[in-house]
């Protein structure tokens, strides 16, 4: 039984290769083979060339110092970030509230089995994540200290310690998680702010990685000596690849003893937290009168409580909300000496750091597209919004207007700013930000229309129509294309016209185009959606 267990939960984490959600049935064994290949590549070659890289960049310094010990402990402690926090909330889904609780706790399976399967299954995914970093970082090793048996022995139970850490970590952190999301009310915003914070300190860690590598290998000796003297443990851990056996002896008994103690709190609680429902909130009935909408108004209201009931669709086609008025904001900040720096490189070419910032903010924009897949997240209850009794063109509205309302305030803010920092004429800044909200029309209007030409509406996951479909892909890069272009032709001919006739052509322009997109989402679009 454990045996069949395990290879269930294994098939559900690599779902996506062998099912085709977008078609709703099983991939053909030559797709199930390239996904296969594409899955090898970008983790062995891609992730781990990465790790590879800084294994290089650490291990010969870092040996050449006689500290050859921090190396496995700096290798190990970025396998055990990634291991355990790439496996952390697949953990707490698939460990503890996975779907299939109640379902198999009524079989006449042991509790102990579910337990170990997927005890199991949390070991393969910490390793597989781990091993990317890991594996290099020994073979690295290996290459240039010329190993012998003893450093190669202490190098693969180093590796076998680093897994179980990860699992270890993945067991406790994901039961903190499991335990926090039965009390919260809304999960998907809290998740989404959790991926953005960890998204931001990836991108903080990774553009501060070359300076902190350069300073340690310059102070490698210094830097361990005041680890070995002050954090003993984190020596031994270390030591430990270095094939130091009392090290080795200390960290297995040490690993040992936590998986025991693991193993108790899993017993206890697991039960406990697997036929937990998420709490609800009391509701004290109080009558009050409530106030009626129009059927626009109530339209876009579901469109923006879909969007915020839905980390995935907040993540994929949300991030700038956050990006766009940070931009503004750093824009007060730096704006003004980035600019004077632009001015100088484009004399020739007066304001084109205008162009250049409603660039940055129309493709910062672009990432704001909720509309793109709206009509394909309908999916099979599209008959629904078909059965009201409003127009097909009014479903369409709305869900072009859950966009602008999205986008247009944020944009108006960043162009403002800009307009301010700018040392420019006053219509140049008047024309900035008109046609900035021209351009958040525009592209509301372009991806509902791209989502009413393309829709989707075979899926079983959310992330289908959100990531996998032809219209997502048109809206991000057919945006990016358009942001780019006002900028491009004004550098090659348009600053011929002056800065204030070229941003008044293309405003012209641009309302123009929204006019005419407009008036096919309400005729041929409407058509279009009533027949799906």
């Amino acid at each position: 039984m454990l045996k069949f267990l395990i290879k269930k939960q294994l098939l559900e984490v690599f779902r996506g290769y062998f099912y085709d959600a977008k078609k709703n049935r099983m991939r053909s064994k030559v797709q199930v083979a390239l996904w296969i290949v594409f899955f090898i590549v970008l983790m062995v070659g891609m992730m781990g060339g990465l790790f590879t890289a800084m294994a290089l960049s650490l291990c010969e310094g870092l040996n050449a110092a006689g500290v050859g010990w921090l190396y496995y402990t700096l290798m190990g402690f970025v396998a055990i970030v990634l291991g355990a926090f790439g496996s952390v909330f697949s953990t707490y889904s698939s460990l503890y509230l996975a779907k299939d609780n109640d379902l198999l706790l009524s079989l006449p399976i042991p509790v102990r089995t579910i337990i170990i399967s997927r005890l199991i299954t949390v070991f393969l995914m910490g390793a597989m994540y781990s091993a990317v970093a890991t594996i290099p970082a020994v073979i690295v090793d290996w290459i240039i200290t010329r190993a012998g048996v003893v450093r190669i022995l202490g190098g693969l139970i180093w590796l076998l310690i680093i897994t179980v850490i990860v699992m270890l970590l993945s067991v406790t952190l994901g039961w903190v998680v499991a335990r926090i999301s039965l009390k919260l009310k809304n999960k998907s915003i809290v998740t989404t702010l959790i991926a953005i914070a960890f998204i931001g300190l990836y991108y903080y860690v990774y553009f501060q990685a070359i300076d902190l590598i350069r300073d340690l290998l310059a102070n490698a000796a210094s830097y361990g000596g005041r680890i070995k003297g002050a954090a003993y443990g984190i020596y031994l851990f270390g030591r430990t690849g270095e094939g130091d056996f009392t090290a080795i002896a200390i960290f297995l008994a040490v690993t040992a003893v936590l998986c025991v103690l693991i193993w108790r709190l899993l017993s206890r609680s697991f039960l406990k937290i697997a036929t937990t429902k998420a709490s609800a909130p009391r509701v004290r009935y109080q009558e009050k009168t409530h106030r009626a909408r129009g059927p626009l108004a109530a339209l876009v209201l579901k469109e923006l409580g879909r969007f915020t009931s839905s980390s995935n669709y907040m993540l994929n086609c949300g991030l700038g909300v956050l990006l766009i008025p940070a931009s503004g904001i750093f824009l007060l900040v730096k704006g003004g000496e980035i600019c004077e720096v632009l001015d100088l490189v484009f004399t020739a070419r007066p304001d084109t750091s205008a162009l250049l910032i409603l660039t940055m903010v129309f493709m910062l924009s672009i990432m704001i597209d909720n509309a793109a897949p709206a009509v394909s997240l309908e999916g099979k209850s599209i008959w629904i919004p078909q059965s009201l009794p409003v127009s097909p063109g009014t479903v369409l509205r709305a869900k072009m207007v859950s966009q602008l309302i999205l986008s247009a305030p944020l944009m108006l803010f960043a162009a403002i700013c800009g307009a301010v920092i700018l040392k420019t004429s006053v219509a140049v800044r008047i024309l900035l930000v008109l046609m900035t909200l021209a351009f958040s029309v525009f592209s509301a209007l372009f991806n509902t229309v791209i989502g009413t030409k393309l829709p989707v509406l075979t899926w079983t996951s959310e992330l289908v129509p959100i990531k996998q479909t032809a219209a997502v892909a048109i809206a991000l890069f057919g945006g990016w294309f358009a942001s780019i272009l006002p900028v491009g032709l004004y550098l090659l001919i348009g600053y011929q016209l002056g800065a204030a006739l070229y941003l008044a052509i293309w405003t012209v322009l641009l309302c123009g185009i929204d006019l005419l997109l407009l008036r096919w989402m309400d005729s041929k679009g409407a058509a279009i959606f009533a027949a799906l």
